[in-house]
């Protein structure tokens, strides 16, 4: 058996893979932000990335994080938000995907993922994947086990623009199994006839495709619902406190009429 070390990815530099917000808020709505940070481990400089390139989408969910913590401090609701760039693990993908640690992310190579040593992608793993999923995991069992009603929220953005494709959604609500809360923010939205709402748009939630919603919602029995806000509507300050205020007055709403809380 060898002794030798592991590979440790984040150094004494390094900022911690995630933070934490009000987790004694008194909402029972809790929020993730899988993709807020776009750092990457000094170890790893710029991946062999362009700096341009790491300003885009690719690197992070744009806006995501500023508008979450609006949220949290309108309706005094937990927050957990994830620090480093998707280019380097993406948490809201399985470590065993072949996109978790992309090669190639839209039209962009990422040339410090080809040929990693499994050591080094099991340091993503255990060093920024773990501490984050494991934080969301015992703030969640902590609620349940204080008999606390929560309704699981994961913060998105999407880019307008993907692969040439014009996305014309200006919000979409993303689940899986349980439509339930989309449900009910779709008829609060569908209050605004300037609103174009995707349903499973952009994106569609997926066992395989996702981790977040699936693991943490789906598989606790937790209302659940992801959000996603198209990214030039939250680049600004103004937008993402505009957005932030829209969500929460929806969320705020939702929370009522579902009146489903207890036991969740």
């Amino acid at each position: 058996m060898s002794n030798q070390s592991p590979f440790n990815l984040l150094g004494p530099d390094d900022h911690g893979p995630v933070t934490v917000t009000r987790l004694e808020g008194a909402s029972p709505l809790f929020m993730t932000c899988d993709h807020a940070g776009r750092e990457i481990p000094k170890r790893l400089g710029d991946l062999g990335v362009p700096v341009a390139e790491l300003q885009r989408h690719i690197a992070w969910d744009i806006g995501a994080e500023e508008v979450a913590h609006g949220l949290s401090e309108q309706l005094d609701a937990a927050l957990v938000v994830q620090t480093y760039s998707r280019l380097v693990i993406d948490c809201n993908r399985r470590p065993s995907r072949h996109d978790a640690m992309a090669r190639i992310s839209e039209h962009t190579e990422v040339p410090g993922n080809h040929d990693l040593h499994p050591d080094h992608a099991d340091a993503r793993v255990r060093e920024i994947f773990d501490p984050y999923h494991n934080t969301i995991a015992a703030e969640l069992d902590r609620r349940h086990d204080a008999g606390r009603p929560t309704v699981l929220l994961a913060v998105h953005s999407f880019t307008p623009v993907y692969k040439g494709e014009t996305r014309p959604w200006h919000v979409g609500l993303l689940y899986n199994r349980d439509d339930r809360v989309a449900r009910v923010l779709m008829d609060l939205m569908s209050e605004d006839s300037a609103l174009t709402v995707g349903d499973n748009e952009p994106y569609a939630i997926t066992d395989e495709g996702d981790y977040t919603i699936p693991v943490h919602g789906e598989e606790r029995g937790i209302l659940h619902i992801e959000i996603e806000i198209r990214q030039d509507l939250i680049e600004t300050e103004a937008g993402q406190r505009d957005w932030a205020l829209r969500v929460t007055d929806w969320m705020g709403q939702a929370m009522e009429r579902l009146d489903a809380l207890d036991g969740t």
